[in-house]
């Protein structure tokens, strides 16, 4: 099974603005004809307030390289770390095995 995922880990004290900044990137982003993520997940950390996890799941790490060389992703990400409390933290991982649970 092809695939590539990325989970990004971070901390804010901005919730709210880092939603609103990622809705408008996501909508910027809808007529573009460019491969980006196939599926985006968002994650507050239940055991630790302030703590942060965004899931993105796409096609292939090709894919998800181009999207990181994109000049909207790079200004996306600098105003993402404005908002951060601390440095964010990547995890890059080849997708293995997905399973559709009952």
């Amino acid at each position: 099974m092809a695939g590539f995922v990325q989970i990004i880990e971070y901390r804010t004290s901005k919730p709210d603005e880092v939603r609103a900044l990622t809705e408008q990137y996501s909508k910027d982003r809808e007529a573009d004809e460019d491969p980006g993520p196939t599926r985006a997940m968002s994650c507050a950390d239940r055991d630790e307030p302030g703590r942060y996890f965004t899931i993105v799941e796409f096609g292939s790490y090709e894919e998800a390289k181009a999207n990181s060389d994109r000049a909207d992703t790079s200004e996306f990400a600098a105003k993402m770390m404005e908002l951060c409390d601390g440095p964010t933290k990547f995890y890059n991982l080849d997708l293995e095995e997905t399973m559709e649970m009952g």
